[in-house]
């Protein structure tokens, strides 16, 4: 052989041997040769990852699952919360979306539960946000011909407007003649200041008198006695407050309320504001004094100081200072009391504060506002959020249903693998046991079990009694599939290897027969994850499942059964029933996926 032989033979050879060492092919190997070298695990990925539906629903439940699972984390729920004036709230976030016509021109705004009316300084009236209080009554139907308006006043549900003639106009519920004028005050001419409160409306004129009407049984009034002698009023559901000409602060409310029992010595008020259960008075000297029940105090203790006016939401109160800078205090679940720095950076001229929303009006007559926007998914019967409860739902479902189907799983391979390996008579009694199980009615013993046991426990163990319930019935089905996998390989040969080196049953059975068929248990712990949620979100719907106010996606939907509902607040019940379709749907393709990955000749067939 030449040299040159040699040479070339030799630089193949060391060719060869580093690519055996750093697995460097110069050949691509074809795809059936590739098969070849794969593990099964890959090919059931590579399988899986081909599967355009399976993996678009992977994507989905995994959107759906993390959502779940963070959204709780970051904005905790509160199981006792309910607000009637946010009941039934359309999607949306546009509570506080001036319209882009007024801005700039901007002379006054009131702040209603849901909605909110501006005045222009031409005397043009705006209402935008939630208006739409029943199918027939719109905020926005505002009249006609009321010519140059000059005062506005949202209430919970209607509108109080004044022209510059002095006439009233009243528009939105009327249920209770808030919006019906009294004969008596359309012969009155000197109407100082116009207020809207919950089902009832009231004007303060400028000889000190005020005239109530509406729903005013609600609460008993005595305004008799400091009739001549109101500058002006503060009105919220309960009550009204009234400051007299010389600064004294007077209930004009016979029943004894929160607000009722007024601070002594605070001097001379010049302002006054109410939320839902205090009320509030700045004096000459600046201070503020709050009384009733006080949830959260004035910058945590401290005294505040140089006040020169302040408006009360439905649990927060906003103030100016005499410097012009805005301060704000109180219940902040929807921003309402963090004032923006761009306000206080801003030339203020006026402030208007009410329920959860806040508007600072600049020299150049626009808005900046904080506070609730909206409600993304809208609110429930009860006020409640129901994204928030959604979330917090999906949560709930997702962790009933994944907790049953493992008490499943774990049963189903103990019982299966055992009576499948064993056979006999062992296989006959288990294999027995199984079907009677199987044979239970479900959903009546679910239910029954439910209602017994339901009312004797709380609510922490009833959730367990639920997952509990669902692994004990559900385990039939999985161990007669391990039971049948089992059978197909414990006469295979590294099983009879396994024998002949001494491995214990156990250990055949545990640790080399059933992680033989676990993609098989996977894709059915899939598919009975799915089923383990619906079967939660039924018994929640029907009643005997997890119970309000605790959310799942189930006792959600139990709640919209009737034709209202169903008809003009369809968001409470399209939405949980969205999540829960995309959820199980998702889950169902996913496992429908893993096992035409586990077996591809399965469709063939």
């Amino acid at each position: 052989m030449s040299k040159e032989n040699k040479t070339k033979k030799s630089k193949k050879t060391h060719v060869s041997i580093i690519g055996l060492l750093f697995g460097n092919r110069k050949k691509q190997l074809s795809f059936l040769e590739e098969e070849q070298l794969q593990s099964p695990m890959r090919t059931i990925v590579k399988n899986f990852v081909a599967n355009k539906v399976a993996m678009a629903s992977l994507i989905i439940f995994a959107v759906i699952f993390l959502s779940v699972l963070i959204y709780p984390v970051v904005n905790k729920i509160d199981l006792t919360y309910q607000e009637q004036t946010q009941q039934n709230v359309a999607p949306g976030n546009d509570m506080m979306k001036v319209p882009k016509k007024l801005q700039g021109n901007i002379k006054e705004i009131s702040v209603g539960s849901t909605f909110s009316v501006g005045l222009s300084n031409d005397g043009e009236v705006f209402v935008w946000g939630k208006s739409k209080i029943t199918s027939v009554i719109d905020i926005k139907n505002i009249p006609e011909n009321m010519g140059k308006v000059v005062q506005i006043a949202a209430g919970v549900d209607h509108v109080l407007a004044m022209n510059d003639q002095g006439e009233l106009f009243a528009w939105g519920n009327s249920r209770n003649k808030q919006c019906a004028i009294p004969d008596n005050l359309k012969k009155i001419d000197n109407i100082k200041r116009i207020y809207s409160g919950y089902q009832c409306s009231a004007v303060v004129t400028e000889d000190g008198n005020v005239y109530l009407w509406g729903n005013t049984g609600i609460v008993d009034f005595k305004i008799g006695e400091y009739q001549g002698q109101i500058d002006k009023i503060a009105i919220n559901a309960q009550g009204v407050l009234g400051l007299t000409k010389d600064g004294q602060v007077v209930g004009l409310t016979a029943n004894e309320l929160a607000f009722s029992r007024i601070p002594e010595g605070m001097g001379k008020v010049v302002d006054i504001a109410l939320t839902a259960q205090t009320g509030a008075a700045v004096t000459e000297d600046g201070k503020v004094y709050v009384w009733g029940n006080k949830t959260k105090t004035i910058h945590e203790g401290e005294t505040l100081e140089n006040v020169v006016a302040i408006q009360g939401g439905r649990y927060h109160y906003t103030a100016t200072l005499a410097n012009g800078d805005v301060v704000a205090w109180g219940h902040d679940d929807f921003g309402q009391a963090t004032v923006p720095a761009k306000v206080n950076n801003a030339n203020v001229s006026a402030v208007y504060a009410g329920y959860y929303q806040n508007y600072a009006i600049t020299e150049e007559g626009k808005a900046i506002t904080w506070g609730l926007k909206g409600y993304t998914l809208g609110t429930d019967n009860y006020g409640r959020d129901v994204l928030s409860r959604i979330m917090h739902g999906g949560r709930m479902t997702m962790t009933i249903g994944a907790i049953a189907i493992i008490i499943s799983i774990t049963i189903g391979i103990i019982v299966g693998g055992v009576s499948g390996y064993f056979g006999g008579k062992i296989d006959m009694v288990l294999m027995r046991i199984a079907e009677i199980v199987y044979a239970l009615p479900f959903l009546p013993f679910a239910m029954t079990l439910s209602a017994i046991i339901g009312n004797k426990i709380n609510e922490t163990q009833r959730i367990a009694l639920i997952m509990v319930i669902l692994g004990l019935l559900s385990w039939p089905g999985d161990a007669r599939l391990v039971r049948a996998q089992v059978l197909a390989e414990r006469n295979k040969e590294f099983v009879t290897a396994a024998r002949a080196v001494g491995v214990k049953q156990r250990g055949i059975i545990f640790r080399h027969i059933i992680p033989n068929v676990v993609s098989v248990i996977i894709v059915s712990a899939t598919l009975g994850f799915a089923s383990a949620m619906l079967t939660e979100s039924g018994l929640s719907f029907l009643g005997f499942g997890v119970r309000e106010p605790r959310p799942t996606w189930g006792n959600m939907l139990n709640g919209c059964q009737s034709s209202t509902v169903i008809l003009q607040y369809w968001w409470r019940w399209v939405f949980p029933s969205i999540a829960l379709g995309l959820a199980t749907i998702s889950i169902n393709l996913i496992g429908d996926g893993l096992r035409d990955a586990v077996d591809p000749k399965a469709n063939e067939r």
